[in-house]
């Protein structure tokens, strides 16, 4: 297993290799925040952009603010290659000292280790992936997903397709719509609300699986879409799998514009590949794209120009870097709830849950914290540690993400009822399941 250590708020960037009894030291008058990533293999392209994200967000709160509170983030970053068991070697390798939060990035990894978080009492932040039946915080208080689940996109996803086939979802019926999807954990998760839709609103659905090692190997799958037709295609890919289809999709003649993908799926380096056959794909997304914020400004200013950054600067605002920074607000904005609900400077992970348990990120709050307008509001309670957020639909025009919709909710109604069926379903199979013990807050922050 290969580490990689990064102490933000330091002269530099961070220290590769660094000792765990010089981390240990650190522990006094810091907070521990580990990263999984995969900076190599197959992920990489997706990987990298969202880790430097996370980084330069918090090295810029240690930077410009002394940390949050007054106490600086400790981030540490551990090389996964999205692998399962790697990830879990990086958990173990974590786990006794006291992280506040664990970030698997990887939803077979993130799968594997929510058995582990209530017995160490250690929150799981699986920011828009992972087990969508995790929202369900009656049985999961320790594992937090906003601020959508994989179900809340296909719902949206579906949403969107009828609303251009001319209203509501009885549009869909006699359609094909084909899913294209990484055959794993991740691209398998919604798999269970799609067939409930085609049964319910008398659609047809295709299967096209894409096994991680035919990632970048697709021809024949395509081949099976052009003699399929189907009239929509949507994508739960990842990494290498995505270019690589956009990039078929446009060899066969697939319209472009009738082929949209999950959030994970709309990188600039997914589409870009394609040149422009790649014109007119389209991706969900719950955050903005661009670098005119206040905040990135401060990254800029506090990190980047000061050479303590990965990032390349005409990277700076692409849609992944900016992925990462929401990712790295949810963690800051948790921890100062958990600040204010103990009074407690230096935090642990038991705090951490209760801050992530109350979150609450209003527009008023983004505008705050100078990023005006650049997501959705999240507010995460007892009951649901999701949100179940809006997302917007972007389209590619060649060179950059335009935004085509307004915000669309997701269809909760059919979402709610099936998450918690899905969440006693898991603990049922998972027996001895522990019963929440842990209290709810119902202070308002």
């Amino acid at each position: 297993m290969r580490l990689k250590y990064l102490v933000l708020g330091a002269a530099v960037a961070g220290v590769i290799g660094a000792s765990v009894p010089a981390s240990e030291a650190l522990a006094k008058d810091s907070m521990l925040v580990p990263l999984f990533t995969y900076r190599t293999g197959p992920f990489a392209n997706s990987g990298i952009p969202i880790a430097n994200g996370m980084h330069d967000y918090l090295s810029m709160l240690n930077a410009r603010d002394g940390g949050i509170g007054g106490v600086k983030i400790n981030v540490q970053e551990c090389e996964t290659q999205y692998k399962n068991e790697k990830g879990v070697e990086c958990y173990d390798s974590f786990k006794s000292r006291h992280p506040l939060v664990i970030n698997p990035y990887s939803t077979g990894i993130t799968l594997a280790l929510i058995p582990k978080a209530s017995v160490d009492q250690i929150p799981i932040l699986s920011m828009a992936y992972g087990l969508s039946a995790s929202a369900v915080g009656a049985d999961f208080p320790w594992i937090f997903n906003p601020p959508d689940t994989y179900w809340d996109g296909m719902s949206i996803a579906l949403k969107y397709i009828a609303q251009k086939e001319g209203g509501g979802f009885d549009k869909l019926k006699g359609k094909t719509i084909g899913f294209i999807y990484f055959d794993g954990g991740y691209g398998r998760e919604p798999i269970p609300l799609l067939n409930d839709f085609a049964k319910e609103y008398g659609f047809n659905v295709k299967m096209y699986p894409v096994p991680p090692p035919q990632m970048q190997s697709q021809s024949g799958l395509w081949l099976g879409v052009r003699r399929d037709r189907p009239d929509w295609m949507i994508m739960w890919g990842w990494g290498a799998m995505n270019p690589t289809a956009v990039q078929e999709a446009a060899k066969t003649g697939y319209p472009l514009d009738h082929f949209i993908g999950v959030w994970w799926s709309g990188s600039e380096d997914d589409a870009r590949p394609a040149g422009a056959g790649g014109k007119g794909y389209l991706s969900m997304n719950f955050n903005a794209v661009g670098a005119n914020y206040p905040a990135i400004k401060d990254i800029e200013k506090y990190v980047i120009a000061k050479g303590n950054s990965q990032t390349p600067k005409d990277m700076v605002g692409e849609n992944f870097y900016n992925r990462g920074i929401m990712n790295a607000v949810v963690i800051a904005e948790a921890i100062r709830h958990a600040q204010k609900l103990t009074g407690k400077k230096v935090i642990d992970g038991a705090d951490m849950r209760r801050g992530l348990e109350t979150l609450k990120i209003s527009e008023q709050r983004w505008k705050q914290i100078g990023l005006a307008g650049f997501g959705p509001p999240i507010h995460v309670t007892c009951a649901d540690h999701n949100g179940h957020g809006s997302v917007y639909v972007q389209q590619w025009d060649g060179k950059k993400w335009v935004k085509v919709s307004d915000w669309i909710a997701p269809v909760k109604d059919k979402v709610m009822p099936l998450l918690d069926e899905a969440a006693k379903d898991y603990v049922g199979k998972n027996q001895p399941w522990p019963k929440r013990d842990e209290p709810c807050d119902d202070k308002t922050l």
